[in-house]
């Protein structure tokens, strides 16, 4: 099955943000397109506005006069249902609401052609279920697109339990041909990006609930040692906390309250504040010309070590080893001990977060993960009050010796990187298991669809294999709510032989 041919018809029913950004995006393809909402003058206005984005897309240099003209031809408002009976596709992207769906489905299938596809948009209820309402769901299929439709290459295509494998690789094929970067996916809460992406802000907010580190810091943490583009406290304000609570509650529902979903009480009572974030005016952070950014916890100038010992490697921080050297500092290294740390001039140890706490050792400081640790521009490290303050001082000097600013936080299991990245890895893996998406899919959805610097399955192969288990082991042995636990499917991917080697690692 092929994608639909230019001449077909596509319509779209809800003409708000996404419905007209869904609709531009086929228009600029080469399709007539037909608008309809069921508030009378909402699809001409919104014409209209289409007609004003291609404007300035003119203006832009990223489309010919002539190619606007034809895309204006094309383009028509619909006042009744029953216009679109010739329509090849229909995409809806009216109110989140199941009922709504159904009942605007049921009226379609009265009125469209029998091979017409069928298509929702929805970001939080299930296809299925949307699908349920059809004489015939085997023509129905998820297409969620991104927001600016226009602009974000990144499309969910989403069989429902019912889906016809045609119908969905006709969606597929078309999106595509739009131009679009389509994943084909199963119908599961939250489909592919939705759901791995829970722990980006779930656990930021539990280090904030933890008083571990303030919002800023977290943010620069995941901004300038993780390789994130936004923090999780600036993306949701951003998308709106009313929004991206909701999301992270219809995740959590629909996996029948899955510990591991569970959202955040304080990111519950700024909703509740009516602090939704830039559309309000004051989110986790304020807004407004007056609006002053709170700055980011940065630790003083302090003394870097003459040398350092290392023991057994650093595992994935070892490109730590070739910066310590550069800086002018010794590296002395214990090739006999089996440990992975640094041990400093003052007897303290310097180790990776592994999922353990400072408070646990005589004198240990935990360092962050980072994407690149030659890149990163800030490094967190975490300690108890127990800690020696000259292994403190050691520890952040060295860092700073190395050109990074340093972010001390409370002595929270896994950090802030590493604890995110341990949990975006552990859902991917499930979410292969379980028949959800493709590795490769998966990663390419969460690069395009939330910009993260690698897909789940690229950390992983980066970080070795039973790093992410190893992490989400410790954290559950000091937290066995289940939050933490790794999944049957992580685990099996860490202890599986390589067999290219004939080892097990």
């Amino acid at each position: 099955m092929t994608a639909l041919d230019l001449a077909d018809p596509v319509a779209v029913v809800g003409t708000g943000t996404m419905g007209q950004g869904i609709a531009q995006v086929a228009l600029v393809a080469g399709h007539p397109v037909r608008l309809y909402d069921a508030v009378p003058g909402r699809a001409r206005a919104a014409a209209e506005a289409i007609g004003a984005r291609l404007d300035r897309l003119v203006e832009k240099d990223r489309l010919t006069g002539a190619d606007r003209d034809a895309a204006r031809t094309r383009l028509s408002p619909a006042e009744s249902l029953a216009e679109l009976a010739d329509s090849h596709l229909v995409v809806e992207a009216v109110l989140e609401r199941l009922d709504v769906k159904q009942q605007l489905l049921r009226e379609l299938e009265e009125i469209v052609t029998h091979d017409c596809l069928l298509a929702t948009n929805t970001s939080s209820l299930s296809v299925t279920a949307i699908g349920g309402a059809l004489r015939n769901p085997g023509r129905f299929v998820g297409l969620h697109f991104f927001n600016p439709a226009p602009l974000l290459p990144l499309v969910e295509v989403v069989s429902g339990f019912a889906t016809d494998v045609t119908s969905a690789t006709r969606a597929y094929e078309t999106a595509r041909a739009w131009g679009k970067t389509p994943v084909a996916c199963a119908d599961t809460p939250g489909f592919i990006v939705n759901r791995i992406a829970r722990p980006f802000y779930a656990e930021a907010f539990a280090v904030y609930e933890a008083q571990a580190a303030d919002p800023a810091t977290i943010d620069a943490v995941l901004r300038e040692s993780g390789g994130f583009k936004m923090g999780a406290f600036e993306l949701t304000d951003l998308i709106g906390q009313d929004v991206n609570e909701a999301v992270t509650r219809s995740v959590w529902e629909a996996f029948f309250q899955d510990v591991r979903f569970t959202p955040s009480l304080a990111q519950r009572r700024l909703v509740e504040s009516g602090r939704h974030g830039r559309k309000t005016g004051r989110g986790w952070y304020a807004y407004g010309d007056d609006a002053e950014r709170p700055e980011p916890h940065t630790a003083e100038k302090a003394q870097p070590p003459a040398y350092v010992v290392v023991e057994g490697g650093l595992g994935p921080a070892a490109d730590l080893l070739p910066l310590i050297r550069e800086a002018g500092i010794q590296v002395r290294e214990d090739e006999e001990d089996n440990g992975t740390r640094l041990v400093l001039p003052s007897g303290g140890q310097l180790a990776l977060a592994d999922g353990q706490t400072s408070v646990e050792f005589r004198d240990v400081v935990y360092f962050d993960l980072a994407l690149d640790y030659r890149k990163a521009t800030r490094i967190a490290l975490s300690a108890s009050q127990d800690t020696q303050s000259a292994t403190l001082a050691e520890a952040t000097g060295l860092f700073q010796a190395l050109g990074k600013h340093v972010s001390v936080i409370g002595d929270v299991p896994g950090s802030i990187v590493a604890r995110t990245v341990a949990r975006i890895i552990d859902l991917a893996h499930d979410a292969v298991t379980k028949g959800v998406a493709t590795e490769e899919d998966i990663d390419t959805a969460m690069r395009l669809g939330v910009n993260y610097p690698l897909g789940p399955f690229e950390w992983s192969r980066k970080l070795g294999k039973g790093w992410a288990y190893d992490v989400l082991d410790e954290m559950h042995l000091r937290d066995p709510s289940g939050r933490y636990a790794p999944s049957l499917a992580l685990y099996r991917h860490a202890y599986a032989s390589d067999k290219r080697e004939g080892t097990t690692s």
